[in-house]
């Protein structure tokens, strides 16, 4: 059996002098019913951006998630892709069970909130980001990037939300914290305000720098770096 060695000396440290940003922009997923596949999307309350067609021989059409800065794109004659090939598309969410609320009050299904096996990644489920074996509920821990669930487009395209509270280090620079919309905003306060409550017990009294403490708190968790106490 042939095996591959992984080269371990490569440096994953971004380069200081890059002068041009490469942002991902739009995924292309491709469907069979163009209309029906419309219909899903605004049924998702995705943000249509774009619906442009030259007589039945082209279609184009452009959602964008809330929050998000990369937008999808499907229609006719826009890719060569099998419809509902598209799997591993992940939609990064601070709160699962709001995600999954949401979907099923729009009468869209989804599963139930899983995640890892541990070190077991070979099982009978549908494949992602841990392997193929799906344990049943939220990440114990409740561990950042550790909670999912998944839901299908019409043709099978698959999704997943997974949970995300706090970057790994290094992801983002402790200087360009920001929030996408006012729901994750209110989150990371609410994370702030139990945090801090724990914190006041610890002193014995009330902070009266809690306003700098929630900043310190909220940029540290956003960047992965350590926690204030």
């Amino acid at each position: 059996m042939a095996t591959t060695e992984i080269d371990r000396t490569i440096t994953t440290k971004p380069s200081a002098s890059r002068s041009l940003d490469l942002k991902l922009e739009v995924v292309v997923i491709p469907v069979s019913d163009v209309d029906r596949a419309k219909a899903f999307y605004t049924r998702l309350g995705w943000r249509l951006d774009a619906d442009f067609t030259s007589g039945d021989e082209w279609r184009v059409i452009q959602f964008t998630p809330p929050g998000s800065a990369c937008s999808v794109i499907f229609g006719r004659n826009v890719t060569a892709a099998a419809p509902g090939s598209a799997r591993g598309l992940y939609l990064i969410v601070s709160d699962l069970e709001a995600a999954r609320r949401d979907l099923l009050d729009r009468g869209i299904a989804v599963s139930e909130p899983f995640h890892g096996a541990g070190d077991a990644h070979a099982g009978p489920d549908e494949p992602y980001l841990f392997g193929s074996v799906r344990a049943n509920g939220v990440d114990p821990k409740r561990g950042s990037y550790s909670s999912f669930a998944s839901f299908s487009d019409p043709d099978g395209n698959g999704w997943l939300f997974q949970e995300v509270t706090a970057r790994l280090p290094g992801r983002i620079a402790a200087g360009d914290t920001s929030f996408a919309s006012q729901a994750d905003l209110s989150a990371a306060l609410r994370r702030a305000a139990v945090a801090h409550g724990e914190h006041e017990t610890r002193i014995g009294g009330h902070d009266e720098n809690w306003a700098d403490w929630y900043a310190d708190y909220i940029v540290h968790e956003q960047a992965g770096q350590p926690l204030p106490s």
